[in-house]
């Protein structure tokens, strides 16, 4: 019986060293008969002539340069090459095959794999989609913030703010879009500052109806190499995050897949050198699919950018974030101890990791095959693009180690306690010390820890979360226990998972590692003209009453080392008072912006427009209002504030 085997026909007819491969022996064939001896090497020769018309030879002779510790070589292996009709150094190249590549810049190496793409494959416009550049604010730090710096009840489409694409981060098929835009009134405000300065809105902002609209969005510069990924409903996109519509909402996963693909990059680096421009990507040819390699390929491409984004629901700072990954009933038990979790949530991630770099394997695999690219064109290209970057679940902790990973697990769950009890506070300010009748922040630390964990027993998970504390690992303050953490640790990494951009203010009377007289956490969304009176008036005067009174009565009791103790107490709080009275009232000596300026200097706003004293504007941003108390120095200090 004879065995059915399926044909490759389309793989075969992609060869792009078919027809050669066929003509050469043709024409040897031919002169033979006419009893002429024709070696291969004369018969190549004749097929490029009648063909191909010139061929270009270019050498590689760079690594042969003379460098320290070897000698120049260059000329030898020039010579070598002129003499080998095969040779490394030597590349041959079709005229042709040039002029298939409209605006090619000379990558010469590049040309005779990836031209057969461009000579005989659609564009990806208008084949598939449009391809589209965004806006430029042309003063980005007056109109765009991290979203956590506007309250999310002012955050949406119709709303004063507007999620934002602006490149970002390197990841592949998801990324958590965290920047906001001001676009109040459909951006007037903006749009009258562009008039003002370049004399026409559509100077700097393009594309404005397809704003809104889902799609695929990619950073356009990028030092690690090219990533797209999908751009959901209701953002607007810039001239450094710019997006592709499809036509057919059918293709988005397979483009998706596509362009996120290793021979992808390859084939946008044999037209660019440095950035991943709008006009490049509408000129990438993409292969017409069967049912099933657009199945396998937008397959992957979905199941990668699901288990990213379900990943991104326990992180703190997305907006997609619903659940702390150690409290997600979907990856621990709720009766499991902390190192338990600890260790299931690695065994999840590793887990993970391992089926999207699969998947991710998988999709090259389809990508070459539906380009034509034989295995021994795969290697060089391979070898040409260098090692890319891998696909990692979490890529903010790419690279990282598993205690790293572990320590940043523990991290974030105080983290999470602490960012629940500022918000769930009436006035947004939680004193570190039991003051103005209210409980220490430890203590309301312990009771959500205690809501957070119902089934464990509360002593108990401190301990092992103390224990953890303890250990020593790169990246992480070392602390002796939650009490130790909040004080000394919680500030400076709330500035780091925050970006520098931090929400929750760490006011302190001294700085460093050293012990503080009075502390307290306060909310900067909350944080106005009368929670500052509040803070001093309420919460620091009852701090000095007490200091005060402990020296006196240690005083009276003849307990010397006691009353010296409360009377540094007392002088260390007062001071952070007389600090905080020069940001309320808008001190400011010498020169406007100097070190002992504390009001709020919005760049943007004339001398006129700026606040008078302690009264920020949160469209203003992180940066500007927090500022005033930085020079004061009553805020915890923190690495990179």
């Amino acid at each position: 019986m004879t065995e059915n085997r399926r044909i490759d026909l389309r793989g075969i007819l992609a060869n792009p060293d078919l027809r050669r491969e066929l003509m050469v022996p043709t024409i040897q064939a031919t002169q033979l008969r006419e009893g002429i001896e024709t070696t291969r090497e004369q018969a190549e020769q004749a097929y490029y002539v009648v063909t191909e018309t010139e061929r270009t030879t270019f050498f590689a002779l760079e690594p042969f340069r003379a460098v320290k510790g070897r000698s120049e070589r260059r000329h030898e292996e020039f010579v070598k090459a002129l003499r080998s009709g095969a040779s490394a150094t030597r590349i041959d190249v079709a005229r042709r095959d040039f002029e298939s590549i409209s605006g090619v810049p000379l990558a010469y190496q590049r040309v005779g794999i990836v031209a057969h793409a461009f000579r005989d494959l659609p564009a990806l416009e208008p084949g598939y989609l449009v391809a589209k550049q965004g806006l430029a604010t042309s003063d980005d730090v007056r109109w765009i913030r991290s979203c956590w710096e506007i309250p999310g009840s002012e955050i949406g489409k119709d709303k004063r703010w507007v999620l934002l694409s602006k490149g970002g981060d390197f990841s592949r098929f998801y990324y958590g879009y965290d920047l906001v835009i001001k676009w109040a009134d459909s951006g007037r405000e903006i749009k009258v500052f562009i008039v003002n300065k370049d004399g026409s809105e559509t100077k700097r902002i393009y594309s404005q109806e397809w704003y809104f609209r889902p799609g695929i969005s990619w950073p356009r510069r990028t030092a690690k190499g090219l990533n797209t990924r999908r751009l959901p409903a209701g953002c607007i996109f810039s001239d450094k995050g710019p997006a592709m519509f499809v036509k057919d909402v059918a293709q988005e996963n397979y483009i998706l897949g596509i362009t996120n693909s290793a021979f992808f990059e390859y084939l946008f680096q044999s037209k660019t050198s440095f950035s991943w421009e709008v006009g490049v990507m509408k000129s990438m040819p993409v292969p017409r699919p069967t049912i099933t390699q657009h199945q396998r390929v937008g397959g992957a491409a979905d199941a990668i950018h699901d288990a990213k984004a379900t990943w991104d629901e326990g992180n703190e700072t997305s907006t997609r974030f619903r659940t702390l990954w150690l409290l997600r009933d979907s990856l621990v038990d709720a009766a499991m101890t902390i190192p338990a979790r600890l260790d299931r949530l690695a065994e999840h991630e590793a887990a993970e990791e391992v089926h999207i770099q699969k998947r991710y394997a998988e999709l090259n695999d389809e990508v070459y095959k539906l380009y034509g690219i034989p295995d021994t064109t795969r290697a060089i290209i391979e070898e040409t693009l260098g090692e890319r970057p891998p696909e990692v679940l979490w890529p903010q902790m790419e690279g990282k180690t598993a205690e790293q990973k572990r320590m940043e697990h523990v991290f974030r769950l105080l983290s999470y306690a602490v960012k629940r009890v500022i918000e769930a506070d009436e006035d947004g300010i939680v004193p570190f010390g039991p003051v103005a009748g209210e409980p220490s922040l430890a203590e309301r630390v312990h009771r959500e820890l205690q809501t957070l964990f119902p089934q464990l027993d509360i002593g108990q998970v401190e301990v092992e979360l103390a224990n953890e504390l303890k250990k020593s690992v790169k990246g992480y303050r070392r602390a002796g226990g939650i009490a130790e953490w909040l004080d000394n640790a919680f500030f400076e990494f709330h500035c780091a998972l925050y970006k520098n951009r931090p929400i929750l203010w760490h006011i302190a009377s001294s700085q460093g590692a050293s012990p503080f007289a009075f502390g307290a956490l306060v909310h900067y969304h909350r944080f106005d003209r009368n929670r500052m009176a509040q803070l001093r008036a309420q919460y620091l005067r009852d701090a000095i009453e007490t200091c005060r009174r402990e020296a006196a009565l240690a005083d009276k009791a003849g307990r010397t080392d006691a009353r010296q103790d409360w009377q540094a107490r007392l002088e260390e709080t007062q001071e952070l008072d007389r600090r905080l009275q020069w940001v309320q009232e808008g001190r400011h000596d010498g020169l406007d912006g100097g070190e002992h300026d504390y009001r709020i200097l919005t760049p943007w706003k004339t001398p006129e427009e700026r606040p008078k004293g302690w009264n920020p504007d949160l469209d203003d941003g992180v940066k500007v209002n927090i500022e005033p108390l930085q020079k004061a120095g009553v805020l915890r200090v923190a690495k990179g504030m």
